[in-house]
């Protein structure tokens, strides 16, 4: 077993290990289940990474979110160490070949969607792997009660008796005492064996700002708190209307939503990363796996759904553990406005199963079939065709991905791929008889080379076109065509949401939908809005405690940089500042009267209103009396 300290220096650089990462880290190579609790930025893929460097073996990575795990993956290779990701969109031939390199090659990473696990290509693969670790990412996805439920996270138990001996390793950046209870149990751990780092962010300020004119306060902020910022908005329509406005007032600002492009959503953050663009207008698409640690502001616009949510968001900002700022605006109506979204976010079940249909009906899928299928997913095309409300479709895959029919992942991009299917003789007696594919597939050979025969290789339809002076969509119609005969395994490109059927198809009439838990999940989302509207609307009590308490840490220490904190400070400031010129005032009127105008000289101008009125409240107590000759002095008690 390799040294830990080691391997952090060789593939993070890093001479030391975080708060709390080494004691995870030791748990895990002593072979126990391990839940491990670390915020926004806590430094949790070194938590499974760095043990599984240590042991011999594959580590099978479990994570819902694609476009964090593609990162990871791009992450690791970078750094020199194998991994592979298999996921929605990709060919079965393509999820062949990378569970076959974990069987068979060097591979050191599996990453895998949840829903992937109990597919009979994975279950005759993970038999034949030599798995060191199963480490659960995002592991509140395991609970109904915890952010964000994923129902595939189930099948993760079915997973533990294939793995005998393997130990796991949960991750999440927030849970309550009723979640990390769900997700020992539903993981099955021997013992219960929870590292938690406390959930207080002491260099983050946590303000709740009420306004009626949000903008204006927006403006205020961002000309006040320099540096990096995200602005956190409920539609993407704001995020145009928000960065355009900004830019407007020489604030360097861009918007980032799912819909955008990939080329697009690259550009932006790109610029974002670099400081090129100061302010990211954003849905909480953006964030997730985006590593800048120098972001001093995140404000929200809007109220998210939960406390959960928000303490997600508002973590990314001050990762370098360097003074920053969270903040929400909120207006009168707010409060109201987010409990009716969470009533319209629970849709009727008539609706849940007109919508199942018609995506039934959109791909063409026969009851019983379609388990695992993937499909590009036009969200405004589907409605249109459907005469439906985009909005009303949203909230109802949500709630048939909370019943585990059906997934829509993130908008994610995937580059064209190609692999020859024949050898090298095959393929030459195949340019011999088809000169006109010889110069394609030769270019192929001299830009991918040898590679293109063992694995999936990323192409670029207008690098070959423009080397073959051809038009970029005859390049892909002749790739096509090879496809068809089978000479090579072609993976076009796609930049769309991929819907995913995780069950068969089943009959829109009777599907069966569990009443009561979708009724227990309503009240738990509006409950969740309560203790969020709860949270905003406290003016007495710190921020940070407020958190705390919700996610059953209690502490008695303040903040001290809250909106409270801040506030009581300024107060106590202000009590010290009086009190000493109420002293001095005394002191000076025990010496010698003095006329009011006078006496109130003797202090900077600054201190002059504030004396004034000092003086006037030691007059109403009682404890300076005044002159005929109009001079104030200390009364007898007093002296």
């Amino acid at each position: 077993m390799q040294d830990i300290h080691h391997i952090l220096k060789t593939y993070w650089g890093y001479e030391q290990f975080r708060p709390l990462q080494e004691d995870i880290i030791r748990s895990v190579l002593a072979g126990n289940d391990t839940l491990a609790l670390l915020p926004t930025g806590g430094g949790k893929s070194i938590c499974f990474q760095v043990p599984a460097l240590a042991m011999e073996g594959l580590c099978l990575v479990i994570t819902p979110l694609i476009a964090l795990m593609k990162d990871q993956v791009e992450q690791l290779n970078k750094r020199g160490v194998p991994a592979v990701a298999v996921y929605s969109g990709m060919s079965r031939r393509e999820i062949d070949i990378a569970l076959d390199n974990c069987v068979f090659g060097n591979t050191k990473f599996l990453y895998l969607s949840p829903e992937r696990l109990l597919t009979d290509l994975f279950q005759e693969r993970i038999k034949r792997m030599k798995v060191s670790l199963l480490t659960v990412d995002e592991a509140h996805c395991i609970s109904q009660w915890g952010y964000d439920f994923r129902p595939p996270y189930l099948q993760l138990a079915a997973l533990r008796p294939l793995l005998p001996g393997v130990p796991v390793i949960a991750l999440t950046a927030t849970a309550t005492e009723q979640v990390k209870q769900d997700i020992q149990e539903k993981l099955q751990f021997k013992e219960k064996n929870v590292f938690q780092k406390s959930f207080a962010r002491f260099n983050l300020s946590y303000s709740c700002v009420a306004t009626e004119d949000k903008v204006k306060r927006l403006l205020e902020i961002l000309q006040r708190v320099p540096g990096q910022a995200i602005v956190y908005v409920r539609s993407r329509r704001q995020t145009v209307e928000m960065a355009k406005f900004l830019a407007s007032k020489r604030i360097a600002a861009a918007a980032y939503h799912a819909g955008l492009k990939f080329e697009e959503r690259s550009a932006v953050q790109s610029s974002w990363i670099q400081d090129k663009v100061r302010v990211m207008v954003a849905t909480n698409a953006f964030g997730m796996g985006i590593d800048k640690p120098d972001v001093r502001l995140v404000v929200h616009l809007d109220l998210p759904e939960s406390l959960e949510a928000y303490y997600q968001e508002a973590g990314r900002a001050g990762r370098d553990e360097k003074y920053a700022y969270a903040v929400i605006l909120h207006g009168p109506n707010d409060v109201a406005e987010l409990q009716r979204k969470v009533e319209e976010a629970h849709p009727p079940l008539e609706l849940i199963r007109r919508v199942y249909q018609s995506l039934a009906n959109y791909y063409q899928m026969a009851v019983g079939s379609g388990q695992l299928s993937s499909f590009d997913f036009d969200l405004e095309d589907f409605s249109k065709t459907y005469k439906l409300r985009p909005l009303e479709v949203h909230h109802v895959i949500k709630r048939l991905e909370g019943e585990g029919y059906i997934q829509l992942n993130e908008v994610y991009y995937m580059p064209s791929r190609l692999m020859f299917v024949l050898e090298n003789t095959a393929l030459y007696e195949f340019q011999v008889i088809h000169p006109e594919y010889e110069g394609l597939v030769r270019l192929i050979l001299r830009l991918y080379g040898g590679e293109a025969f063992v694995n999936f290789v990323k192409v670029s339809e207008r690098k070959m076109a423009e080397l073959l002076k051809l038009p970029e969509q005859e390049v892909r119609r002749r790739l096509e065509y090879l496809h068809k005969l089978e000479v090579l395994v072609y993976e076009p490109k796609h930049d769309a949401p991929q819907l995913v059927f995780t069950a068969p198809r089943q009959d829109a009439i009777n599907l069966p939908l569990d009443h009561k838990k979708l009724a227990q999940l309503r009240e738990r989302a509006l409950q969740q809005a309560k203790e969020m509207g709860r949270y905003v609307e406290t003016t007495d009590r710190c921020r940070t405690q407020l958190l705390l308490e919700y996610f059953g840490e209690i502490s008695d220490k303040r903040c001290r940089i809250c909106d409270y904190c801040l506030a009581e400070r300024k107060k106590e400031r202000a009590e010290q500042e009086a009190a000493a010129l109420r002293q001095k005032l005394l002191e000076l009127l025990h010496h010698q009267p003095w006329l009011p105008k006078e006496l109130v000289a003797q202090f900077e101008p600054k201190h002059h209103e504030q004396t004034t009125r000092l003086l006037r409240e030691l007059l109403d107590l009682g404890q300076v009396m005044r002159h005929e000759n109009g001079k104030l002095a200390v009364t007898e008690k007093e002296a």
